[in-house]
């Protein structure tokens, strides 16, 4: 499969306002400073630079919602709903890892269903939405063989990042990440707030940080900057051997960069489904070169 740089189609732009509608809704009720906050939006997307990643442009015009809230947590109240349903859910999935004839595959199948819990994607994901993902992603198709190649890799590597998503998502992590070898794997949260993309406070809440250890990337964008991203991490991304990426955000900024990359995703954008060559729904491993 040939993969190509992400770059901001004008498919993007309708999912970008309906972001950008939704923030300014969260940030105020007062509907005269919502408008204000949409010209200023309106004025930006008429700049953008359609060569940048769509987590480049949605960090672009987050700094107008962040002009009213600073380091606000608009998203608070939603990611804890989320890490509180994923968490009653936790016996359930541990069950099905227990009982599976392939517990590294079953992990990496939850891994993935968890990544539905996205609000960047999404306008809204329900209990339901949740559970039924949850149990469709145990016979869903998928590549085995690259299933394979992962838990291969992760028994020969020596250190292994492990790049989390969003909040909710990341209790469907810690059953990946009970799977793999203790103390060779960091994980990484972003550096601030966005959408409802997740920060060490939802680790904590998860239980992440009793399992592995957990650093913040810097970064407040929703996929990974490099360049944008603090020191500590990008010294802990050059020495990785492996690294195991979460959702389109982290698909989108990293699927060109030369390292042993492996990305778990569900694709939900159309423009995300013709870039992997995967339908809308589908539940992704991609290796990376």
């Amino acid at each position: 499969m040939t993969l190509y740089t992400m770059k901001t189609y004008i498919e993007c732009l309708p999912c970008f306002i309906r972001q950008m509608v939704e923030a300014a809704k969260r940030t105020t009720s007062d509907t005269t400073i919502q408008k204000e906050i949409m010209q200023q939006v309106l004025l930006r997307c008429s700049e953008l630079n359609y060569d940048a990643t769509p987590p480049q442009i949605a960090s672009w015009l987050y700094e107008v919602i962040f002009r009213y809230t600073g380091d606000k947590d608009i998203y608070k109240q939603t990611k804890e709903w989320s890490n509180k349903k994923a968490l009653e859910l936790l016996d359930k999935m541990h069950s099905e890892i227990s009982k599976s004839q392939c517990k590294f595959e079953t992990a990496v199948r939850l891994a993935i269903a968890g990544n539905i819990i996205d609000f960047g994607a999404k306008s809204h994901v329900s209990d339901d939405m949740i559970e039924e993902v949850v149990s469709a992603s145990l016979t869903m198709p998928m590549d085995t063989d690259n299933i394979k190649i992962l838990q291969s890799q992760v028994s020969k590597a020596e250190s292994i990042l492990y790049l989390l998503d969003n909040a909710g998502e990341i209790v469907f992590d810690r059953l990946l990440l009970e799977q793999l070898p203790q103390g060779k794997v960091i994980a990484v949260v972003r550096g601030r707030p966005i959408i409802n993309d997740v920060t060490m406070a939802d680790a904590q809440t998860a239980g992440l940080t009793e399992i592995v250890r957990v650093i913040n990337n810097g970064s407040g964008a929703p996929g990974t900057i490099i360049e944008d991203c603090s020191e500590e991490f990008q010294k802990e991304f050059e020495k990785a051997d492996l690294i195991i990426a979460k959702g389109q955000g982290n698909f989108e900024t990293l699927n060109t960069v030369k390292k042993n990359i492996f990305f778990l995703l569900k694709v939900k954008c159309p423009v995300v489904a013709e870039n992997i060559g995967q339908p809308i729904g589908s539940m992704v491993i991609q290796k990376l070169n």
